[in-house]
């Protein structure tokens, strides 16, 4: 397993590759209420606590912030020489997670192939996990990213 790093080009990912990705994030107040207010997210589950004391216990995380945190958390090794996202699908929210939850994120290379002289494109499969190591997340995601050959 190989955790942070520096420089990575497409050349330096290879297929198999799992990557500890080192910070993590505790969720806060304002992750959920002003994050999901901008995006006009009003649901009891995520603002009214009284309404979820007998399901969840307490306010759930809105799950769009989740996905980005996790994504957010995985940048520093696969997109700092990103050219351009190119797709994110098979998401999956699998454990609630609420403030106060911690989150960890870890990436597989799972493919690569040649774009141009100058570019790759590679594909992650990203998992978030809390505090518990109760995975939260999974998703794949494709970029296009330099090679180090065409700019070095």
């Amino acid at each position: 397993m190989k955790l942070t790093g520096n420089n990575n080009y497409f050349e330096d990912f290879e297929v198999g590759q799992v990557i500890r990705h080192s910070r993590g994030k505790t969720m806060c107040e304002n992750d959920n209420v002003g994050i999901t207010l901008q995006v006009l997210n009003t649901a009891d589950a995520h603002f009214n606590e009284d309404a979820v004391k007998d399901s969840f216990g307490r306010r759930l995380q809105f799950g769009g912030v989740t996905i980005s945190m996790i994504i957010g958390l995985s940048m520093q090794d696969t997109g700092e020489n990103a050219l351009q996202e190119l797709g994110l699908d098979k998401i999956r929210l699998k454990t609630s997670v609420f403030h106060g939850d911690t989150l960890y994120a870890y990436s597989e290379v799972l493919a690569k192939s040649d774009l141009d002289g100058k570019s790759g494109e590679v594909r992650f499969k990203h998992w978030g996990i809390n505090q518990n190591d109760d995975v939260v997340f999974e998703g794949e995601r494709r970029v296009q990213i330099k090679k180090k050959s065409a700019f070095a």
